[in-house]
C-alpha cells in the first residue's frame, strides 16, 4: 500500500509533537534528579570527581539507600550534593546520625546573597579554588574557606561527630576539570585530612566513605522492594529510560503505519554471480578424487610450486635441473637442502596414496 506525501507529513508531523511533549515533561525533571549525581556526565554531574577518587586510590563507595540504612556504624563519612539549594539546618535524621561520630558533607546549602562577585579565585592550601556564587555564610570560627563577604566551606560540630557545609553545588562538577584545586580540596573534606588545622576529628577509617546516590534516585533492589506500593517496574518508569522507551515505541508504530511494512520496503535478492573458473576446478578435483589420479595432480602440482619457488628466488620461470635449484635454495634460506630434495623426489614418484598426497601439499605450501 502506497502512502500519499500529504498523509506521510502529517504522521511525521504528530510523531515530532510527541517527542517533543514528551521531552518537555520528563526531560527537565530527570536531568535536575542527576545534577549532582557521579553518574552524570553533564557539565553539572560528578563522575569526573568519583573518577577523580578513584584513580588517586581513595576507597568511595556510592550509597543507594536510605540514611537509617547505615545504623549504628560510625565513623563513616557521607558527601551529598544536592540538586537544588537546601537548607543547611539538619533534620533530625541526619542530626542523631552525625552526632553517633559520624562526618555529613553537604555541597549546595542555602546562603543569602553577598555582595561578593560572582566568581572569584578564593586562595586555599591547595590551590586557587574556582567559586560561582555570590552566597556566603557569616563568618565564624569554623570557617574552611571564606573571603571578606562570608564562608563558602565552614564546618559545625555535632555531638561525637560533624557537618560540613559548602554553598555552591557545582563547586567540583564535571565543568570544573580545568580546576584541580576544587577537586583536591573537595576530597581534603571526604576525607577528613586537616587544612591549615581547621578541620577536626579526622576519620580513622577510609573504607567508610560514601557518595549518596539515594538522594538522586538511584535506589539498590532491597531499597525499591521496601518503598511501599513500589517495585522495580515501577521504579524504571520514573527513570529516564522509560521516556527513551515510550519515543521508541512511538518512532517504530509511525514507522509501520507510514509503510505497512515492519522492516521498510522488500528487497530482491541477486542471484548469486558462478565463478566458471572455480566450478571448473571443483568438478575437475571431484573427478580425479574419483578416479584415484595421484600421479596427475602430483606432477601440475610439483612443476607449478617448483616454477613459484624459481619465482621467489630470482632464477625466472625456466625449469631448472633440481640439483640448480636445491643448491640455490639453501643458499638463500640457510635451510637444509635435504628439504627440498625429499619433495622433489616425491614429484618424481608420482605414485602416492592420499594420506601421502596431502602430506607432500602441505609440506610445499610450509616450504
Amino acid at each position: 500500500m502506497r502512502v500519499s506525501k500529504r498523509r506521510l507529513g502529517v504522521l511525521s508531523a504528530i510523531a515530532i509533537a510527541v517527542l517533543i511533549l514528551i521531552t518537555l515533561v520528563a526531560a527537565p525533571a530527570n536531568n535536575q534528579l542527576n545534577s549532582g549525581s557521579t553518574y552524570s556526565r553533564a557539565p553539572d554531574g560528578y563522575g569526573a570527581w568519583y573518577t577523580f577518587m578513584a584513580e588517586r586510590g581513595t576507597p568511595i563507595q556510592r550509597w543507594q539507600k536510605p540514611l537509617s540504612e547505615f545504623g549504628d556504624r560510625q565513623d563513616v563519612t557521607l558527601l551529598r550534593v544536592h540538586s537544588r539549594l537546601v537548607p543547611h539546618q539538619l533534620g533530625s535524621t541526619e542530626d542523631n546520625w552525625v552526632k553517633k561520630g559520624n562526618t555529613l558533607v553537604i555541597v549546595g546549602v542555602h546562603q543569602p546573597v553577598t555582595e561578593a562577585a560572582f566568581s572569584t579565585l578564593q586562595d586555599s592550601p591547595v590551590g586557587n579554588v574556582k567559586i560561582d556564587t555570590r552566597r556566603r555564610h557569616k563568618s565564624s570560627n569554623d570557617a574552611i574557606l571564606s573571603d571578606n563577604f562570608g564562608a563558602i566551606i565552614w564546618q559545625q560540630q555535632r555531638g561525637k561527630g560533624q557537618v560540613v557545609f559548602v554553598t555552591t553545588p557545582h563547586f567540583a562538577a564535571n565543568a570544573y576539570q580545568d580546576f584541580p584545586a576544587n577537586y583536591e580540596l573537595l576530597a581534603k573534606l571526604v576525607t577528613q585530612e586537616t587544612i591549615d588545622d581547621k578541620l577536626i576529628n579526622p576519620s580513622a577509617n577510609a573504607n567508610q566513605l560514601w557518595v549518596d546516590e539515594y538522594i538522586h534516585g538511584y535506589k539498590d533492589k532491597e531499597a525499591i522492594e521496601r518503598e511501599v506500593g513500589e517495585n522495580v517496574i515501577s521504579y524504571l518508569i520514573k527513570t529516564p529510560l522509560f521516556p527513551l522507551l515510550i519515543q521508541g515505541i512511538v518512532i517504530l508504530l509511525v514507522a509501520i503505519w507510514a509503510a505497512n511494512r515492519r522492516l521498510g520496503q522488500p528487497v530482491t535478492l541477486s542471484a548469486p554471480v558462478v565463478d566458471n573458473s572455480e566450478a571448473y576446478i571443483r568438478a575437475l578435483a571431484a573427478v580425479l578424487l574419483k578416479a584415484g589420479s595421484h600421479d596427475f595432480i602430483v606432477d601440475r602440482v610439483g612443476k607449478a610450486e617448483q616454477r613459484q619457488l624459481q619465482k621467489d628466488l630470482g632464477l625466472g620461470e625456466t625449469p631448472l635441473n633440481h640439483q640448480s635449484l636445491v643448491a640455490a635454495w639453501a643458499r638463500q634460506t640457510g635451510r637444509p637442502a635435504k628439504d627440498l630434495e625429499q619433495l622433489l623426489q616425491v614429484s618424481n614418484k608420482r605414485r602416492l596414496s592420499e594420506s601421502d598426497l596431502l602430506n607432500w601439499l602441505r609440506k610445499w605450501s610450509e616450504l
